[in-house]
């Protein structure tokens, strides 16, 4: 008898474990498109016609391949039903499956053997660098999980960037040559976009009618969608965008979505790319001379390093690290978040990418739309729900660690060593953003101050206790402390009085 072997949304490689040894004309692989209406997340329009016509795709790419698919379009059970259903259509001798990255299907899935009736083989993931059972044994008694020490590690594991057992060029990591703004006349490569084909048309008119109150344009969507599609992408990148990585990665500027970013982390994600291909192609371009070593290394360490320590830290400390709330936040996500409108260019500029694109950069989230519901005191489930819903490289054991450790500082400084708070000044010196913004990043308090500014000390007021014994954040503490009471009374009061006018979304 056949095996069953469902492939999961995000498992879209020949590559993945539940494939290995699949016998061509007997096995069946089954595909699911799983939409639940009652899920607390709507996905952004452009996030499920991605992961949807990517899997129609893959599909295809399969059978014409010469393997037996059952591929279920656009259900609205559980994907635990449409495997029963499955089941019940096939008569199948066991399930084989990878083991899913999302914390509550994995932990359902260790109940499909005995509630399904045939013999479940899960197999892990092996797509990663660092196993979960490796990242649990790494951090093992270590008081304190620092990204570096893990991202060294790996380092010398994959003997990557290395000389002998040093690093090249004497460091670990180059990001403080990675900070510049981007000058005047530097040329700005485009974003290799796709034009919809037909079965890609077919899934956007369905999520055009069926998922029209979701966030997010539709029209505007140019997301690869194949294996081919991504290759090409990581070329484009190696040559237009990696060589000037590492000195722009922290910068921002008005109508330029990607930068010199990959955009890449949709297509890692979805398993179109694998890691290990997309750094080592980065490496060849070292090798070549066409990439320098502070660019590819910054590269690498987003994915080497940052991608798979927060997959450890998800795997470590779930299920309780989604409660986490070390600063007790409460107010809640202003309606601004999903609609852009908002007098503070900044983040206009990263709300409305996000809107057009289902992207926007990391600085954008960390240090603006981050930084701000870090500041405002947002709700951490809401700020993770919503990044959760609006970008298409978002899955939460991803996701989660970065938006609550280390945009929010929420688990108390698990992921991050300090809170990624910072004022207008920072803000202006990596965009141009404030050029064009009614605040001025220059004026602290009244009408025409950045609210940056005035929000940023009033975080530090509100959390001294929590946060005056830690040694990085001692700087702006011993400046706090020369400040006059009257001008603490003051820019507590203009927080409150900003913060108050949130207008707030009763439904998404």
């Amino acid at each position: 008898m056949p095996n069953l072997r469902p492939i999961l949304g995000d498992q879209l490689s020949r590559e993945i474990s539940s494939l290995r040894g699949v016998n061509p004309g007997e096995d069946i692989i089954l595909l699911l498109e799983v939409y639940q209406p009652t899920s607390r997340v709507r996905y952004h329009k452009q996030k499920l016609v991605l992961v949807f016509s990517a899997m129609r795709h893959f599909a295809k790419e399969l059978r014409d391949a010469g393997f037996r698919v059952d591929y279920q379009e656009h259900n609205s059970g559980s994907f635990f039903q449409e495997l029963q259903n499955a089941i019940q259509r096939h008569v199948v001798d066991q399930v084989v499956v990878t083991e899913s990255s999302n914390w509550n299907l994995w932990q359902q899935m260790q109940g499909w053997q005995e509630k399904l009736g045939v013999p479940v083989e899960i197999r892990e993931d092996t797509r990663f660098f660092c196993s979960r059972y490796e990242f649990a044994t790494w951090a093992k008694d270590r008081k304190e999980l620092r990204m570096e020490f893990f991202y060294r590690m790996l380092r010398r594991k994959t003997g990557w960037l290395m000389d002998g057992d040093q690093p090249l060029g004497g460091q670990w990591n180059f990001d403080r040559e990675n900070r510049k703004a981007i000058p005047k006349g530097v040329a700005i490569p485009n974003w290799k976009r796709y034009k919809p084909d037909p079965i890609t048309r077919e899934v956007m008119e369905l999520v055009r009618v069926r998922f029209a109150d979701h966030f997010g344009a539709l029209d505007s969507f140019g997301w690869a969608v194949t294996r081919r599609e991504a290759l090409i992408a990581l070329e484009d990148f190696l040559q237009y965008s990696l060589p000037s990585f590492g000195d722009y990665q922290d910068a921002m500027k008005q109508g330029e979505d990607s930068l010199f970013h990959s955009t890449l982390s949709p297509y890692i994600n979805l398993g179109l790319l694998s890691p290990r291909e997309v750094c080592e192609a980065a490496l060849q371009s070292y090798q070549n001379g066409k990439a320098g070593l502070t660019a590819v290394e910054g590269f690498i360490r987003q994915i080497l390093g940052w991608r798979e320590f927060m997959r450890g830290v998800y795997w470590l400390k779930m299920p309780e690290y989604r409660n986490s709330n070390y600063f007790q936040a409460s107010r809640p996500l202003p309606d601004f978040f999903w609609n852009g409108e908002t007098e503070m260019r900044c983040l206009h500029e990263a709300i409305d990418t996000t809107r057009r694109n289902a992207y926007a950069h990391h600085i954008q989230r960390l240090m603006l739309t981050g930084n701000f519901a870090l500041l405002s005191g947002i709700y951490p489930a809401e700020v993770e729900d919503w990044y959760l819903s609006v970008y298409a490289d978002a899955y939460e054991w991803v996701e989660m660690p970065n938006t609550l450790g280390m945009g929010l500082y929420a688990d108390g400084g698990m992921v991050g060593s300090k809170p990624y708070a910072a004022s207008g000044a920072y803000i202006n010196r990596m965009s141009d953003y404030c050029q064009s913004c009614v605040y001025d990043p220059d004026i602290k308090l009244g009408e025409r101050a950045c609210p940056f500014n005035y929000l940023y000390w009033n975080f530090m007021m509100e959390n001294e206790e929590r946060l005056k014994s830690n040694p990085r954040m001692a700087m702006p503490y011993r400046t706090l402390a020369r400040m006059p009471e009257e001008q603490r009374d003051q820019i507590r009061n203009q927080s409150q009085f900003f913060l108050s006018k949130f207008k707030i979304r009763d439904n998404k």
